[in-house]
């Protein structure tokens, strides 16, 4: 009798240790399907030649489609405007976000009104972001033909004909984008400031730039570097607005270097070459990331 009930609390202890692992199982199935996969088959066909539409040639590669990298113009210049248009877009972004932030964290008639349409940019789609600004641009029916009509312009001109003056007018669509998500993330940490931080700030006699830097900043400061670190992921990948406005021209002009891959898997079929390039780009990310991490400290303020 005894050492049947000592069988069966065993039993039970070991049923009890394998929950947990039966409970995540899925999860974990899940992760290793759709996330470990891809990224694996990606460094596979790093490592090969392979091109759909030059089926002889493919086969392993070794380090060759990274050496080929190394010496790619193409490459080089879309690092580079990879990295200016980031810059520029994540800080304009920041700056536009904030500004909209403090607006309509005050109180005033209409704020549920505006709050709706400052917000509104976010939930459009890329695609209709891409055409909304089409129209903007377009020389016919155009801002730039109502400039013309008023004398300060020329007829049949459009921002996205030239070199810079297209790499401001993805920058300003994007922007339009871009700045609501910075302006959604601080307006929460805004809301959750004490109004006696403020009034004991007024009692000693702070200005606004003062209450700003003391009392303001400390608490929303979280929220802007999280929200650059998502922003900077997000505008270094970005591909829909650059693709479907300018084709990353003219020339090659806006071609980010996600965009240099999705042209060479998709329009010259080299998955091998392009797998490479996605490889690169993973650990400049990365590397990116974790040098933006460790410089903002974040998650160790209080340690």
């Amino acid at each position: 009798m005894t050492t049947s009930a000592a069988a069966l609390r065993q039993r039970r202890r070991r049923d009890r240790n394998w929950h947990p692992y039966a409970l995540i199982a899925p999860a974990a199935i899940l992760v290793l399907v759709f996330l470990l996969y891809p990224v694996a088959s990606v460094f596979y066909y790093a490592l090969q030649n392979y091109n759909v539409t030059l089926p002889i040639y493919n086969g392993f590669a070794g380090l060759d489609n990274f050496r080929a990298i190394a010496e790619d113009p193409l490459f080089w210049d879309s690092l580079a405007f990879t990295g200016r248009w980031v810059l520029v877009e994540v800080g304009l972004q920041f700056v536009c976000g904030l500004v909209l932030a403090l607006l309509i964290n005050q109180s005033f008639a209409g704020r549920a009104v505006v709050r709706a349409l400052v917000f509104s940019p976010w939930a459009v789609a890329g695609i209709l972001t891409t055409t909304i600004w089409m129209l903007i641009y377009n020389p016919s029916t155009g801002a730039g033909y109502y400039l013309a009509e008023m004398g300060l312009g020329s007829y049949g001109t459009s921002p996205l004909s030239g070199t810079t003056s297209t790499f401001w007018a993805v920058v300003l669509a994007e922007l339009w984008r871009g700045a609501p998500f910075f302006a959604i993330l601080i307006l929460a940490d805004l809301q959750s400031v004490p109004n006696d931080l403020y009034e004991a700030a007024d009692v000693d006699g702070a200005g606004r730039l003062r209450k700003f830097v003391s009392i303001t900043w400390p608490h929303i400061r979280r929220a802007v570097v999280i929200a650059a670190l998502l922003r900077g992921v997000w505008e270094f990948n970005n591909v829909d607005l650059l693709y479907t406005l300018t084709g990353g021209g003219p020339g090659h002009a806006t071609t980010t270097l996600p965009l240099y891959v999705a042209q060479t898997a998709i329009h010259k079929h080299d998955f091998g070459y392009g797998s490479a390039l996605t490889v690169v780009a993973f650990l400049i990310l990365a590397a990116v990331t974790v040098l933006y991490l460790r410089m903002t400290r974040l998650g160790r303020e209080d340690t």
